[in-house]
């Protein structure tokens, strides 16, 4: 039994649906276990009361709830741990207290200190992170954010996904922590006109300041701290003029090239148009 947590977000529903397919029983963590809906056959178990009866393996979230989850996986015996960290924790030699960098430097450490068997997936900017920008498009043909020339290289979430099963399904991931992007470097304003593109629709980023920007993510994501938000706009900030990382660790394990920004936009249109 594999339990995973964070099981209707961004990672957590593709990864159960491509478990389930394979037969492997699951359980999924979820703060609304009688409307959640999963793939036939998974249990939905409530996240405040986790049951890690027949459990071996744990898809580990960074939450508020995150310590005392592993806490109690270690406790039952569970044997693998596969963590959903971060690029930036590669990125950043010396980070900074409180950033994105040292928080998820930290649970991997107490990832590795609970169990033998763990692997850290550190994915650099999700494409899904384009969906705060949906209620704008719903609006108008303007996104309005910070630095519009910040470039990342996005990173279709059923990869990520896909990346997991493989380290909790096998052995080749033991002990490494893979640094997963997509295929491309894009800044936020070629990322605005490739959705214009899916939609065929005109649409332009404009760039607005670090401080207004910061306050509308911070209302987008109640569950963060200031200072990662801090950290986050500092990344970006010096993303500006340079190359985004780019990896071939998708390719590497999964044998195919990563899915490109225009395919996620492509697979995720009817958020934007609805």
């Amino acid at each position: 039994m594999i339990l995973v947590s964070g099981a209707t977000g961004n990672i957590g529903r593709p990864l159960i649906a491509e478990l389930a397919a394979k037969g492997v029983k699951v359980r999924a963590l979820t703060r609304t276990p009688d409307t959640a809906r999963f793939p036939e056959g998974v249990e939905a178990c409530d996240s405040g009361r986790p049951d890690f009866d027949g459990v071996s393996a744990l898809v580990l979230n960074i939450t508020g709830g995150s310590v005392a989850l592993l806490e109690a996986a270690r406790a039952a015996g569970v044997r693998r741990v596969v963590t959903v960290s971060a690029l930036v924790v590669a990125e950043e030699a010396d980070p900074e207290e409180g950033g994105n960098a040292a928080v998820h430097r930290a649970l991997e450490e107490a990832v590795e200190a609970a169990v033998q068997e763990w692997t850290h997936l550190r994915p650099g900017a999700f494409a899904a992170n384009s969906l705060r920008w949906v209620p704008q498009l719903r609006a108008g043909d303007v996104v309005r954010g910070p630095y519009a020339e910040a470039r990342t290289s996005p990173i279709h979430e059923a990869d990520i996904a896909a990346v997991g099963v493989r380290a909790l399904l096998g052995d080749e991931l033991l002990g490494q922590a893979p640094a997963l992007t997509g295929p491309q470097g894009l800044t936020f304003a070629e990322q605005v006109e490739i959705i214009g593109s899916v939609l065929g629709r005109s649409l332009r980023y404009e760039e607005i300041s670090a401080d207004l920007a910061k306050q509308a993510m911070m209302a987008h994501s109640p569950g963060m701290r200031g200072e990662q938000f801090d950290s986050m706009l500092r990344y970006f900030a010096d993303s500006v003029g340079k190359p985004a990382p780019i990896t071939d660790e998708v390719e590497r394990i999964l044998g195919r090239p990563p899915r490109t920004y225009a395919e996620w936009v492509t697979d995720h249109a009817d958020a934007f148009r609805n």
